[in-house]
Protein backbone atom coordinates (compact mmCIF):
# COMPACT_ATOMS: atom_id res chain seq x y z
CA UNK A 1 0.00 0.00 0.00
CA UNK A 2 1.09 3.65 -0.62
CA UNK A 3 0.44 4.40 2.94
CA UNK A 4 3.21 2.41 3.46
CA UNK A 5 5.61 5.56 2.36
CA UNK A 6 4.16 8.35 4.30
CA UNK A 7 5.31 9.61 7.44
CA UNK A 8 4.29 8.82 10.34
CA UNK A 9 3.49 12.48 11.26
CA UNK A 10 1.58 13.04 7.97
CA UNK A 11 -0.92 10.34 8.68
CA UNK A 12 -0.97 11.29 12.09
CA UNK A 13 -2.52 14.41 10.46
CA UNK A 14 -4.58 13.17 8.38
CA UNK A 15 -6.02 10.67 10.82
CA UNK A 16 -7.39 13.33 12.34
CA UNK A 17 -7.99 15.61 10.32
CA UNK A 18 -11.02 12.51 9.06
CA UNK A 19 -11.92 12.41 12.75
CA UNK A 20 -12.55 16.16 13.98
CA UNK A 21 -13.74 17.74 10.57
CA UNK A 22 -16.60 17.22 8.41
CA UNK A 23 -15.38 17.54 4.92
CA UNK A 24 -16.82 19.86 2.23
CA UNK A 25 -15.65 18.68 -0.99
CA UNK A 26 -12.51 21.16 -1.29
CA UNK A 27 -11.41 20.53 1.79
CA UNK A 28 -11.44 16.65 0.58
CA UNK A 29 -10.02 17.98 -2.35
CA UNK A 30 -7.17 20.36 -0.47
CA UNK A 31 -6.66 16.69 1.55
CA UNK A 32 -6.13 14.78 -1.16
CA UNK A 33 -3.48 17.55 -3.21
CA UNK A 34 -1.47 17.86 0.17
CA UNK A 35 -0.91 13.65 0.42
CA UNK A 36 -0.62 13.41 -3.39
CA UNK A 37 1.88 16.28 -3.06
CA UNK A 38 3.69 14.28 -0.43
CA UNK A 39 3.99 10.70 -2.05
CA UNK A 40 5.45 12.31 -5.10
CA UNK A 41 8.05 14.60 -3.02
CA UNK A 42 8.47 10.86 -0.40
CA UNK A 43 9.00 8.27 -3.79
CA UNK A 44 10.91 10.64 -6.12
CA UNK A 45 13.41 11.11 -3.40
CA UNK A 46 13.20 6.98 -3.01
CA UNK A 47 13.41 6.69 -6.52
CA UNK A 48 16.65 5.00 -7.68
CA UNK A 49 16.90 6.48 -10.69
CA UNK A 50 16.86 9.96 -9.47
CA UNK A 51 20.63 8.99 -7.73
CA UNK A 52 21.79 6.61 -10.22
CA UNK A 53 22.09 9.45 -13.28
CA UNK A 54 24.69 11.65 -10.83
CA UNK A 55 25.88 9.00 -9.05
CA UNK A 56 27.07 7.61 -12.13
CA UNK A 57 28.29 10.57 -13.52
CA UNK A 58 29.94 11.34 -10.41
CA UNK A 59 31.83 7.33 -10.97
CA UNK A 60 32.99 8.37 -14.17
CA UNK A 61 34.11 11.88 -14.06
CA UNK A 62 35.97 11.68 -10.72
CA UNK A 63 39.69 12.21 -10.79
CA UNK A 64 39.12 13.35 -14.47
CA UNK A 65 40.98 16.04 -15.64
CA UNK A 66 40.19 17.61 -18.81
CA UNK A 67 42.88 19.96 -20.61
CA UNK A 68 42.27 22.43 -22.87
CA UNK A 69 43.82 24.78 -25.21
CA UNK A 70 43.51 28.21 -25.83
CA UNK A 71 44.36 31.38 -27.58
CA UNK A 72 44.58 34.47 -25.97
CA UNK A 73 42.54 36.19 -28.86
CA UNK A 74 40.02 33.42 -29.15
CA UNK A 75 37.48 35.39 -26.79
CA UNK A 76 35.58 32.39 -25.38
CA UNK A 77 37.65 29.83 -24.61
CA UNK A 78 39.78 32.83 -22.68
CA UNK A 79 37.03 34.11 -20.63
CA UNK A 80 35.83 30.39 -19.79
CA UNK A 81 38.97 30.12 -18.43
CA UNK A 82 39.23 33.72 -16.54
CA UNK A 83 35.48 33.66 -15.66
CA UNK A 84 35.39 30.43 -13.67
CA UNK A 85 32.34 28.52 -14.08
CA UNK A 86 33.51 26.09 -15.68
CA UNK A 87 35.75 24.98 -12.97
CA UNK A 88 33.03 24.93 -10.11
CA UNK A 89 30.43 22.91 -12.75
CA UNK A 90 33.19 20.17 -12.87
CA UNK A 91 34.11 20.09 -9.36
CA UNK A 92 30.39 19.16 -8.68
CA UNK A 93 30.94 15.97 -10.72
CA UNK A 94 34.60 15.20 -9.28
CA UNK A 95 36.54 16.09 -12.41
CA UNK A 96 38.88 19.24 -12.72
CA UNK A 97 40.74 21.46 -15.92
CA UNK A 98 44.05 22.35 -16.88
CA UNK A 99 44.51 25.34 -18.79
CA UNK A 100 47.23 25.34 -21.69
CA UNK A 101 47.67 28.60 -23.93
CA UNK A 102 49.12 28.22 -27.85
CA UNK A 103 50.17 31.20 -30.05
CA UNK A 104 47.62 29.54 -32.76
CA UNK A 105 46.11 27.10 -34.07
CA UNK A 106 47.93 24.68 -35.81
CA UNK A 107 50.52 23.99 -32.62
CA UNK A 108 47.29 23.40 -30.19
CA UNK A 109 46.31 21.24 -32.59
CA UNK A 110 49.48 19.35 -32.52
CA UNK A 111 49.81 19.46 -29.47
CA UNK A 112 46.19 16.89 -29.50
CA UNK A 113 48.21 14.90 -31.86
CA UNK A 114 50.88 14.34 -28.90
CA UNK A 115 47.80 13.82 -26.54
CA UNK A 116 48.58 16.76 -24.59
CA UNK A 117 45.36 18.41 -24.54
CA UNK A 118 41.55 17.34 -25.15
CA UNK A 119 39.66 20.62 -25.78
CA UNK A 120 40.40 23.42 -27.99
CA UNK A 121 38.78 25.91 -30.36
CA UNK A 122 40.38 27.26 -33.57
CA UNK A 123 39.68 28.97 -37.21
CA UNK A 124 38.42 26.49 -40.07
CA UNK A 125 42.15 25.32 -41.71
CA UNK A 126 43.28 24.32 -38.81
CA UNK A 127 41.83 20.94 -38.16
CA UNK A 128 42.08 20.32 -42.04
CA UNK A 129 46.18 20.17 -41.89
CA UNK A 130 45.60 18.11 -38.45
CA UNK A 131 43.22 15.53 -39.95
CA UNK A 132 45.53 15.11 -42.84
CA UNK A 133 48.27 14.61 -40.64
CA UNK A 134 46.32 11.48 -38.50
CA UNK A 135 45.73 13.90 -35.56
CA UNK A 136 42.70 11.99 -33.70
CA UNK A 137 40.63 14.99 -33.43
CA UNK A 138 36.43 15.24 -33.91
CA UNK A 139 34.37 18.36 -34.73
CA UNK A 140 31.76 18.77 -31.82
CA UNK A 141 30.54 22.60 -32.75
CA UNK A 142 31.19 25.46 -34.68
CA UNK A 143 31.05 29.34 -34.25
CA UNK A 144 30.31 31.38 -36.81
CA UNK A 145 32.12 33.86 -36.18
CA UNK A 146 32.04 36.26 -39.30
CA UNK A 147 33.38 36.99 -43.09
CA UNK A 148 33.72 40.94 -41.54
CA UNK A 149 36.14 39.78 -38.76
CA UNK A 150 39.72 38.74 -41.31
CA UNK A 151 40.52 40.14 -44.12
CA UNK A 152 43.41 41.08 -46.19
CA UNK A 153 45.09 44.51 -45.94
CA UNK A 154 48.00 46.91 -46.59
CA UNK A 155 48.97 50.06 -45.85
CA UNK A 156 47.32 53.58 -46.53
CA UNK A 157 50.30 54.74 -48.95
CA UNK A 158 50.95 51.24 -50.61
CA UNK A 159 50.67 51.36 -54.55
CA UNK A 160 48.68 48.02 -54.14
CA UNK A 161 45.27 49.09 -55.04
CA UNK A 162 43.39 45.46 -55.71
CA UNK A 163 43.75 41.82 -54.88
CA UNK A 164 45.31 41.48 -58.23
CA UNK A 165 48.23 44.03 -57.74
CA UNK A 166 49.00 41.23 -55.08
CA UNK A 167 50.99 39.16 -58.17
CA UNK A 168 54.43 39.05 -57.17
CA UNK A 169 54.36 40.49 -54.01
CA UNK A 170 54.72 39.35 -50.04
CA UNK A 171 51.72 38.06 -48.11
CA UNK A 172 52.09 37.60 -44.44
CA UNK A 173 50.04 34.94 -42.72
CA UNK A 174 49.81 31.73 -40.28
CA UNK A 175 50.26 28.80 -42.95
CA UNK A 176 47.24 26.77 -41.84
CA UNK A 177 45.51 29.30 -40.37
CA UNK A 178 41.72 30.79 -41.66
CA UNK A 179 43.41 33.63 -43.21
CA UNK A 180 45.20 31.08 -45.44
CA UNK A 181 42.20 30.03 -46.99
CA UNK A 182 41.15 33.67 -47.33
CA UNK A 183 44.48 34.37 -49.11
CA UNK A 184 43.67 31.42 -51.93
CA UNK A 185 40.18 32.12 -52.54
CA UNK A 186 40.85 35.77 -52.81
CA UNK A 187 43.88 35.67 -55.37
CA UNK A 188 41.31 33.41 -57.71
CA UNK A 189 38.78 35.62 -57.76
CA UNK A 190 41.18 38.08 -58.74
CA UNK A 191 41.80 35.69 -61.20
CA UNK A 192 45.47 34.67 -59.82
CA UNK A 193 46.60 31.71 -58.82
CA UNK A 194 48.39 30.89 -55.70
CA UNK A 195 51.69 30.69 -57.17
CA UNK A 196 51.67 34.11 -58.42
CA UNK A 197 52.39 35.83 -54.77
CA UNK A 198 54.85 35.24 -52.44
CA UNK A 199 53.41 33.57 -49.10
CA UNK A 200 54.99 34.47 -45.70
CA UNK A 201 54.22 32.70 -43.10
CA UNK A 202 54.66 34.62 -39.79
CA UNK A 203 52.69 34.52 -36.84
CA UNK A 204 50.16 37.24 -35.99
CA UNK A 205 53.05 39.35 -33.36
CA UNK A 206 55.68 39.01 -36.27
CA UNK A 207 53.61 39.20 -39.09
CA UNK A 208 52.52 42.72 -37.67
CA UNK A 209 56.44 43.69 -36.87
CA UNK A 210 57.22 42.89 -40.99
CA UNK A 211 53.89 44.48 -42.17
CA UNK A 212 54.75 47.52 -40.75
CA UNK A 213 58.61 47.82 -40.95
CA UNK A 214 57.63 47.18 -45.18
CA UNK A 215 59.21 43.91 -45.25
CA UNK A 216 56.31 42.84 -46.79
CA UNK A 217 53.40 43.95 -49.07
CA UNK A 218 50.20 43.00 -47.62
CA UNK A 219 49.03 40.96 -44.53
CA UNK A 220 45.89 38.45 -43.89
CA UNK A 221 44.70 38.73 -40.51
CA UNK A 222 41.94 37.92 -38.31
CA UNK A 223 40.25 40.04 -35.31
CA UNK A 224 40.92 41.15 -33.02
CA UNK A 225 44.62 41.60 -34.58
CA UNK A 226 42.81 42.89 -37.48
CA UNK A 227 40.95 45.83 -35.37
CA UNK A 228 43.84 46.68 -33.38
CA UNK A 229 46.08 47.33 -36.09
CA UNK A 230 43.31 49.44 -37.79
CA UNK A 231 43.18 51.57 -34.52
CA UNK A 232 46.49 52.07 -34.01
CA UNK A 233 47.96 52.45 -37.80
CA UNK A 234 46.78 53.81 -41.15
CA UNK A 235 45.75 50.70 -43.17
CA UNK A 236 43.79 49.82 -46.30
CA UNK A 237 41.49 46.86 -46.50
CA UNK A 238 41.61 45.10 -50.08
CA UNK A 239 39.04 42.43 -49.38
CA UNK A 240 37.50 41.18 -46.11
CA UNK A 241 35.71 37.14 -46.22
CA UNK A 242 32.55 38.23 -47.41
CA UNK A 243 31.73 36.32 -50.52
CA UNK A 244 34.74 34.37 -50.40
CA UNK A 245 35.30 32.16 -46.94
CA UNK A 246 33.06 31.44 -44.21
CA UNK A 247 35.64 32.60 -41.39
CA UNK A 248 33.93 29.79 -38.70
CA UNK A 249 35.39 28.64 -35.46
CA UNK A 250 35.41 25.62 -34.91
CA UNK A 251 35.49 23.26 -31.11
CA UNK A 252 37.50 20.45 -31.79
CA UNK A 253 38.19 17.61 -28.95
CA UNK A 254 40.71 14.54 -29.05
CA UNK A 255 38.36 11.42 -29.70
CA UNK A 256 39.64 9.24 -26.66
CA UNK A 257 38.42 11.96 -24.54
CA UNK A 258 34.96 11.77 -26.34
CA UNK A 259 34.35 8.51 -26.52
CA UNK A 260 35.39 8.36 -22.98
CA UNK A 261 33.52 11.18 -21.25
CA UNK A 262 30.79 12.57 -23.83
CA UNK A 263 28.95 13.60 -20.49
CA UNK A 264 31.57 16.23 -19.62
CA UNK A 265 32.21 17.40 -23.49
CA UNK A 266 28.56 18.53 -23.01
CA UNK A 267 29.10 19.90 -19.86
CA UNK A 268 31.62 22.35 -21.52
CA UNK A 269 29.77 22.98 -24.58
CA UNK A 270 27.05 23.95 -21.83
CA UNK A 271 29.55 26.22 -20.38
CA UNK A 272 30.60 27.87 -23.64
CA UNK A 273 27.53 28.59 -24.45
CA UNK A 274 26.68 30.66 -21.22
CA UNK A 275 29.83 32.66 -22.22
CA UNK A 276 28.55 33.01 -25.28
CA UNK A 277 25.79 34.59 -24.59
CA UNK A 278 27.61 37.31 -22.10
CA UNK A 279 29.81 38.05 -24.67
CA UNK A 280 27.11 38.49 -27.22
CA UNK A 281 25.25 41.00 -25.39
CA UNK A 282 28.06 42.62 -23.59
CA UNK A 283 30.62 43.54 -26.15
CA UNK A 284 31.98 46.77 -24.28
CA UNK A 285 32.86 44.22 -21.35
CA UNK A 286 34.45 41.78 -23.14
CA UNK A 287 37.10 44.67 -24.49
CA UNK A 288 37.89 45.28 -21.11
CA UNK A 289 38.08 41.80 -20.48
CA UNK A 290 40.80 41.62 -23.20
CA UNK A 291 42.41 44.32 -22.94
CA UNK A 292 45.14 43.63 -20.00
CA UNK A 293 45.17 39.67 -21.74
CA UNK A 294 46.10 40.95 -25.58
CA UNK A 295 47.63 44.46 -24.41
CA UNK A 296 45.24 45.86 -27.19
CA UNK A 297 43.48 49.13 -26.31
CA UNK A 298 39.57 47.79 -25.36
CA UNK A 299 38.26 50.75 -27.97
CA UNK A 300 39.75 48.75 -30.97
CA UNK A 301 38.90 45.46 -29.25
CA UNK A 302 35.14 46.73 -28.90
CA UNK A 303 35.50 47.39 -32.81
CA UNK A 304 36.11 43.73 -33.53
CA UNK A 305 33.43 42.76 -30.56
CA UNK A 306 30.66 44.56 -32.80
CA UNK A 307 31.47 43.31 -36.08
CA UNK A 308 31.51 39.19 -34.83
CA UNK A 309 28.70 36.46 -33.95
CA UNK A 310 29.00 33.82 -31.11
CA UNK A 311 27.47 30.50 -31.22
CA UNK A 312 28.16 26.57 -29.83
CA UNK A 313 26.17 25.14 -32.77
CA UNK A 314 25.19 22.19 -34.07
CA UNK A 315 27.32 20.31 -37.39
CA UNK A 316 24.71 20.76 -40.28
CA UNK A 317 25.32 18.61 -43.25
CA UNK A 318 25.91 22.17 -45.07
CA UNK A 319 28.71 23.36 -42.39
CA UNK A 320 30.12 20.18 -43.25
CA UNK A 321 30.16 20.10 -46.90
CA UNK A 322 31.32 24.02 -47.01
CA UNK A 323 34.43 22.71 -45.03
CA UNK A 324 34.74 19.82 -47.08
CA UNK A 325 35.44 22.56 -49.75
CA UNK A 326 38.16 24.25 -48.08
CA UNK A 327 39.67 20.64 -47.76
CA UNK A 328 39.59 19.71 -51.23
CA UNK A 329 40.77 23.53 -52.04
CA UNK A 330 43.90 23.37 -49.93
CA UNK A 331 44.24 19.98 -51.74
CA UNK A 332 43.76 20.77 -55.15
CA UNK A 333 46.40 23.95 -54.91
CA UNK A 334 48.61 20.98 -53.01
CA UNK A 335 48.80 22.69 -49.46
CA UNK A 336 48.18 19.58 -48.19
CA UNK A 337 49.29 16.15 -49.28
CA UNK A 338 46.25 14.51 -49.64
CA UNK A 339 42.43 14.34 -49.76
CA UNK A 340 40.58 14.08 -46.77
CA UNK A 341 36.52 13.32 -45.98
CA UNK A 342 35.65 15.77 -43.48
CA UNK A 343 32.39 14.10 -42.78
CA UNK A 344 34.43 10.78 -41.13
CA UNK A 345 35.81 13.00 -38.14
CA UNK A 346 32.21 14.74 -37.09
CA UNK A 347 30.77 14.00 -33.91
CA UNK A 348 26.95 13.56 -33.58
CA UNK A 349 26.31 13.84 -30.32
CA UNK A 350 25.90 17.42 -30.50
CA UNK A 351 22.52 16.46 -32.41
CA UNK A 352 20.91 14.76 -29.29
Amino acid sequence: MLTKYLPKRLMKIVSSFLQNYELTRTAVFALFFAVGLSLTLVISACSPNNTSNSAATQATSQGVVIRIGYQKAATILNALKNRGGLAQTLEATGARVTWAEFPAGPPMLEAMNAGSIDFGYTGESPPIFAQVAGTPLLYVAYDPWSPKAEAIIVRKDSPIQTVADLKGKRVAFARGSNTNYLVVKAVEAAGLNYSDIQPTHLTPADARAAFEGGNVDAWAIWDPYLAAVEHDTEVRILTDATNLAPNRGYYLARQDFVKSHPDLLKTILDEVGKVDEWATNNPAEVAKFLEPELGIPAAALEIGEKRRKYGVLPLTDEIITQQQEIADTFYKIKLVPKQIQVKDIVWNGNKS
